[in-house]
């Protein structure tokens, strides 16, 4: 395995390059409080960089929830880094709060120079929802989503553009209101939330990827077997796992999922939250693993890079699935 602890358990992760040295972030949770299903509420970012993708030197923790009373003092969850106009390292997260036990999840925004030491932008927020996304609602979810943020320079402007998960608040369907949802900025400070990008298919979409590849746009999410609607198993196929894409026209959209067969999927599901990296012209797919097909065991690891390939027509598919 590319990237592991032996006290901490890995998972969602996302990479920034600068200069010849890659930057991985990802989720962490100590192995000594027993149950793998209390790590996300047990986290804290841990940080470590390779020269190939797969010799990693652990940095050891870089960010973490923020002492009491916060809007997020409970979870730090799935962010990106990206480089300002002025040469300092931004990251956008998730965080959760202790006082609504974790139910209502929003955004934030730090600032690093070094890309291990992050302070907030004030209290830390960036971003909440408005009425265009769903709130929590006792016996529809388990809670509000609204995480993941995925930032990148608006290549038609001077501007960014930021992409995340969430559900429109405008369909009523449960498995047909997952969204991507969008948001715009001038300066990385200052956000205005924009209606979602794309809304259908399945009940999540977790952890989007929005990147160009050869002139086409993608978007990569990650979705459980349990979260597809009719629409999805009639475009893709047999519901799974794991991780899939939308295209689109451009970066704004519009988008379309993909049709089948899903880009990395398993039954029972193997690897997750994966990235795609380019380097050397080529895309690598990076992601952790889940739990263990031999012992049903959680393993909590980074997954070996896998080749991604885009056939002429625009389709992703791992080169080990041809």
């Amino acid at each position: 395995m590319v990237l592991a602890l032996k006290d901490k358990w890995i998972w969602d992760s996302w990479y920034v390059q600068d200069g010849d040295l890659w930057h991985c972030f990802y989720l962490q949770a100590p192995k000594s409080i027993g149950d793998p299903e209390l790590r996300h509420w047990n986290v804290s970012y841990g940080h470590a960089t390779s020269r190939d993708l797969v010799n990693w030197d652990h940095l050891g923790t870089c960010f973490a929830p923020a002492e009491a009373p916060a809007w997020d003092d409970y979870t730090t969850w799935t962010g990106s880094v990206v480089k300002g106009d002025d040469g300092s390292w931004h990251l956008f997260y998730t965080g959760t709060s202790r006082a609504d036990d974790g139910k209502h999840q929003k955004l934030g925004h730090a600032v690093s120079s070094d890309l291990h030491t992050w302070k907030r932008v004030g209290s830390g927020l960036v971003l909440d929802r408005d009425d265009r996304y769903e709130e929590y609602q006792s016996g529809r979810w388990h809670d509000r989503t609204f995480r993941d943020p995925w930032v990148i320079r608006d290549p038609d402007g001077d501007g960014w553009l930021m992409y995340f998960t969430a559900r429109n608040a405008r369909v009523s369907g449960r498995l047909d209101a997952g969204a991507i949802g969008f948001a715009t900025s001038d300066d990385l400070y200052h956000w205005e939330l924009q209606d979602p990008i794309y809304t259908g298919g399945f009940g999540e979409l977790e952890v989007p990827q929005v990147f160009e590849h050869d002139g086409r746009w993608y978007c990569l999410f990650c979705t459980a077997a349990r979260f597809w609607s009719e629409e999805a198993r009639d475009r893709i196929g047999t519901p799974m796992t794991g991780t899939h894409y939308l295209k689109g026209d451009g970066p704004r959209g519009p988008w379309r999922v993909a049709p089948g067969p899903m880009l990395d999927g398993a039954d029972p599901a193997n690897r997750y939250a994966a990235r795609i990296v380019e380097t050397g012209g080529k895309m690598k797919l990076m992601g952790f693993l889940m739990d263990d097909p031999a012992t049903g065991l959680f393993q909590g690891v980074i997954d070996n890079p896998a080749d991604v390939i885009a056939t002429q027509d625009g389709r992703l598919t791992l080169a080990e699935t041809g």
